[in-house]
């Protein structure tokens, strides 16, 4: 078949849950199918990037999309007269319409593959078969946040936001002729939007283990990771959580226990509590984080906000690296508590947690391991994905 497939990111480098989730979507249908990508991109230096998929792709066209207070404003002011979520009126974009319409009239696509909640409106502009892909649902996630602030502006909006987006999404589903979710609560989650069962499949987040082998730890190593995107709201209400209700348990009892917390654009209240705090270390975003995974004993996901699969943890078992997460950081996976990752809702048992595995290198390396073989098992795009054969037979 000829896929037209459109993506939110370029799905690459490795460095981000999107890119690693559409990069190995993308890499296996390009094992089956001619595959034309129309990505947007954030910069010069990402778009450089596009030969390196060329290996799997037909075409590639990207759309610079533009990123400041000033656009997020007019986003807003658009959000508000349309009734769309601001997400969406945010990544609306005249230039990506046209090129699809030229690429419409130049060839024939069997079907169109939305990547993400973003992308929907530009697949609904297609007259083909379309399939949505849904890394989360985006309303849940919203909605979840929300309940987590204080009153004020930021939960109003949230709130406001959540609303919209449940309605958005739960129309936008109805219109697709599949919709694929990473997760049996995504599913649920975009249903109850949408007022009926959805066509389509469960498809889990998965990867190439070969790509994120283990990384030998140096020794003693008292590191504790955090790695993921810091412009992600439920990623920094959940790292703001950790370093005031479960960092300063950790210290108490590990005077040299370090947090590193590894991700694009921290907001300026995470580099002002590094500043003051010498335990703390935050990087801002980093090309290779292997470092860093060499000085961690473990990984943490303290979220209490968000759907879909944390790919993060996905790596971290894939390296052999041991996890501990809330509920909801996990949720979706295959993880079962004591077995292959440590699950704490409460400060004092997420803190204790940590402090056992800093502790004890061999509970470490028996969870670590643990991990490494629920992805080689689950996890692996290989296997996971042939439900992706169904849709595109």
């Amino acid at each position: 078949m000829r896929i037209l497939m459109l993506t939110q990111v370029l799905p690459y480098p490795l460095v981000s849950g999107p890119q690693i989730k559409t990069h190995y979507t993308l890499r296996y249908l390009a094992q089956r199918h001619q595959i034309t990508l129309v990505s947007f991109v954030r910069s010069e230096a990402e778009a450089l990037l596009i030969p390196m998929l060329h290996p799997y792709c037909e075409a590639v066209h990207t759309i610079r999309l533009p990123r400041s207070r000033f656009m997020d404003g007019i986003a807003l002011l658009r959000a508000w007269m349309t009734g769309d979520p601001f997400i969406i009126a945010r990544d609306y974009h005249p230039a990506f319409y046209r090129l699809l319409n030229t690429l419409q009239q130049m060839e024939s696509f069997d079907a169109v593959h939305a990547d993400q909640l973003n992308m929907a409106p530009y697949g609904l502009a297609m007259q083909t078969f379309r399939v949505l892909d849904a890394h989360n649902a985006v309303w849940r996630v919203v909605e979840r946040l929300a309940q987590t602030l204080s009153p004020g502006l930021a939960g109003t909006f949230a709130l406001w936001e959540a609303r919209r987006l449940k309605a958005y999404e739960g129309r936008v589903c109805r219109s697709f002729d599949r919709v694929l979710t990473v997760s049996h609560e995504d599913r649920q989650a975009l249903e109850e939007a949408a007022g009926c069962s959805l066509p389509g499949a469960v498809m889990p987040i998965a990867l190439d283990p070969a790509d994120f082998p283990p990384i030998p730890r140096d020794r003693n190593a008292r590191g504790v990771l955090y790695i993921g995107g810091l412009h992600w709201p439920p990623n920094v209400e959940g790292i703001r959580w950790f370093l005031r209700e479960i960092w300063p348990l950790v210290c108490s009892k590990i005077q040299d226990a370090r947090l590193f917390l590894v991700g694009a654009r921290p907001p300026r209240d995470l580099q002002a509590w590094a500043t003051r705090d010498p335990s703390v270390v935050v990087t801002g975003f980093v090309a290779d984080a292997v470092p860093y995974w060499r000085q961690s004993a473990l990984m943490i996901a303290p979220l209490r906000a968000g759907s879909g699969v944390r790919v993060k943890i996905l790596e971290a078992w894939s390296r052999g690296v041991p996890v501990v997460s809330t509920s909801i950081g996990c949720e979706g996976l295959r993880a079962c508590h004591g077995e292959n990752i440590w699950i704490a809702d409460e400060p004092e048992e997420f803190a204790r947690a940590i402090v056992t595995l800093l502790r004890d290198p061999m509970e470490a390396q028996r969870l670590g391991e643990a991990g490494s073989a629920t992805v080689q098992t689950w996890y692996d795009y290989r296997v996971a994905y042939r439900v992706l054969d169904e849709i595109y037979p």
